[in-house]
C-alpha cells in the first residue's frame, strides 16, 4: 500500500500525509553527521515523503538540506519559517527587514532559488496586526522567492491568521493530548480551503510512556505538559478498542481527521524514519470507537488545556 496523499488546500500542491520535520536534525546533529542526515532524507524521499518542513532557527537544518538534498529539489515541497533574529535574543524579531533577510538566507543555505512555502513562525496577534511581516512574505511571493505563504502557530494567534484570509496554509499542533484545534480551528481552515499542516502529531510519544521522553536536550521541559495530560487521560482506564502499539495509536488518531493534509514528524535516525514509513503505508488499526473515546476524554478533561507550540 502506497502512502496516502492529499492536496494542500488551495495551493494545489500534492503532498504525502507524512512529512518530515527537520528540527531534530538541525538541533541534535552536527556538521560531522552529514551522512546520517543524507541517509534519513534520501530514505524519506525514496518512500513517498515529499514535504520537508524546516525553519531558519532550527540549528543547522537548512544548511544540511542544502548539502544533502538540493540535488533532489524537484522531488519535494520545501517549507521553511521566518521571523526570529539569529542568534536568538541578540536582535529584534518580527521586522520587515528581518523576515526578508531570513528568506534570502534560507534560499542560500538550501541552495535553491525558491521555496514552496514560507511560514511566519508563531508570532502574536499584535505583530500580525502591525502588518509589516505579512507584507514581507507577500513581497517575497511577488518576487518568486516563495510560491505560497503560511502561518505556524496556535490558539488565538492561529485563529487571527486563519480568519484574516491572508495565508494559504496553517501549521498548528494537534494530537491525542492536544485537541483544541479540532474545535477552534479546523472548521475555519476548511471554510477557507487552507492547507492544514499538523505539528507534534504523535504528541512526542507520551501516550503509554513510563517517563517524560524529553525529545530535546536544549528544551528539557518541552514534552512535560503533554506527559502530564496523557496521565490524566489514561487514568480513566483502557481506551475502547485500544491498539497494542501506542505510536500507531497516536499517529492513527491524527490521521483519522480528514481535515489534516500533512503531518510533520521529526526524526534524526534512519530506524525511526523506517518505522514511521511502515506505519503510514499500512492501515493504522485505530477504530472510530477509539477516536470517539479520545474525543470524549478530551472534551471532559481539557478545561484550560491550550495548544502547545
Amino acid at each position: 500500500m502506497a502512502m496516502e496523499t492529499k492536496t494542500l488546500g488551495r495551493t494545489g500542491l500534492e503532498v504525502g500525509r507524512l512529512g518530515i520535520g527537520l528540527s531534530e536534525i538541525g538541533f541534535n546533529l552536527g556538521m560531522s553527521d552529514t551522512d546520517q542526515a543524507r541517509k534519513v532524507l534520501n530514505q524519506a524521499l525514496d518512500n513517498g515523503v515529499n514535504f520537508l518542513d524546516t525553519a531558519a532557527c532550527y540549528g543547522i537544518s537548512e544548511e544540511l538540506v542544502g548539502i544533502v538534498a538540493s540535488d533532489r529539489r524537484d522531488q519535494y515541497v520545501l517549507a521553511t519559517k521566518a521571523g526570529h533574529f539569529l542568534p536568538r535574543g541578540q536582535g529584534e524579531d518580527w521586522t520587515y527587514d528581518l523576515v526578508t533577510s531570513s528568506i534570502n538566507r534560507s534560499l542560500k543555505l538550501m541552495k535553491t532559488d525558491h521555496v514552496d512555502l514560507v511560514q511566519l513562525h508563531s508570532c502574536v496577534v499584535e505583530i500580525l496586526e502591525r502588518g509589516d511581516v505579512i507584507r514581507a512574505l507577500q513581497d517575497a511571493r511577488a518576487a518568486g522567492k516563495t510560491r505560497f505563504i503560511g502561518y505556524s502557530g496556535d490558539n488565538a494567534n492561529a485563529k487571527w491568521a486563519v480568519t484574516s484570509g491572508l495565508f494559504d496554509t496553517l501549521q498548528t499542533s494537534f494530537n491525542l493530548v492536544d485537541q483544541s484545534a479540532r474545535t477552534n480551528l479546523f472548521a475555519d481552515v476548511e471554510e477557507r480551503d487552507m492547507g492544514l499542516i499538523i505539528k507534534r502529531p504523535i504528541g512526542n510519544a507520551v501516550w503509554g510512556a513510563t517517563a517524560d521522553p524529553k525529545p530535546y536536550n536544549h528544551i528539557p521541559e518541552y514534552a512535560a505538559e503533554y506527559f502530564r495530560r496523557a496521565g490524566v487521560m489514561t487514568a480513566a482506564g483502557p481506551l475502547a478498542d485500544e491498539p497494542d502499539d501506542r505510536i500507531r495509536l497516536a499517529l492513527g488518531f491524527t490521521f483519522a481527521h480528514p481535515e489534516v493534509d500533512v503531518t510533520i514528524v521529526g526524526t534524526q535516525r534512519p530506524g525511526h524514519m523506517q518505522s514511521n514509513l511502515d506505519m503510514v503505508t499500512e492501515p493504522f488499526g485505530v477504530s472510530s470507537s477509539t477516536v470517539a473515546d479520545l474525543h470524549a476524554r478530551w472534551d471532559k478533561l481539557s478545561e484550560g488545556w491550550e495548544q502547545r507550540g
